[in-house]
């Protein structure tokens, strides 16, 4: 029968393992990198959702900058989306909307945000980033979707992000190559100002450079 078991595909990997620790913190275990050789100083759920020093970063960059709207794309399990609206809830205003394109997936995040208090600040889609429709000037857009096609979906949201307003690119260490050279890619192009700050998985935070005051 093992010979005809269906191969899980990693986020449901992940998934399960995220089930498995049940909440408890972990050793983060990406790679050592040149700019972060120490990846066992932070803390993580699992390997897919972001580090826990990250999620916190995110939540405290939501209470610093006060947005109205962030989007989020690719939600896994929406830890980091509740991260985001606990930011919200302390703001008093927002809305985050993030999206999920596996369906699988996309139906664990909604039970568990279902049953979050911090529901009401959340809009959960099942959709692809680069299809979905957003309404408004968005404040803070964090893209942790499918690495492929990172670059694709900050270009195609670039023009509703407000110039005063901050890009989030999660895993853009040196070890994850096409995410960290979509961002430099970005940068040359003129359309974002980028720094990269040295986490386990890589965080590069931007802003576009075009319309600023």
């Amino acid at each position: 029968m093992g010979l005809f078991r269906k191969k899980l595909k990693q986020e449901h990997k992940i998934m399960l393992q995220h089930d498995r620790a049940a909440g408890v913190l972990q050793s983060e275990l990406h790679r050592p990198t040149p700019e972060c050789p120490n990846p066992e100083h932070w803390s993580m759920i699992d390997s897919m959702t972001a580090e826990i020093e990250v999620l916190e970063f995110i939540a405290t960059l939501v209470t610093t900058i006060k947005p109205r709207l962030v989007v989020e794309t690719g939600s896994f399990l929406g830890v980091s989306t509740e991260w985001i609206a606990r930011g919200l809830e302390r703001n008093g205003f927002g809305k985050v909307i993030s999206c999920e394109f596996d369906p699988v997936v996309y139906a664990r995040a909604k039970e568990r945000l279902e049953a979050s208090p911090l529901k009401p600040w959340i809009e959960l889609r099942n959709q692809s980033s680069l299809e979905m429709k957003i309404e408004g000037t968005i404040d803070l857009f964090f893209s942790d979707s499918d690495p492929s096609i990172r670059e694709q979906e900050v270009k195609r949201f670039l023009p509703q992000i407000n110039p005063n307003g901050i890009i989030l690119i999660h895993d853009a260490s040196s070890h994850h190559k096409v995410i960290r050279e979509a961002a430099r890619s970005m940068e040359a192009e003129g359309l974002l100002s980028v720094v990269f700050l040295p986490t386990p998985r890589g965080l590069a935070v931007a802003q576009p450079r075009a319309g600023r005051s």
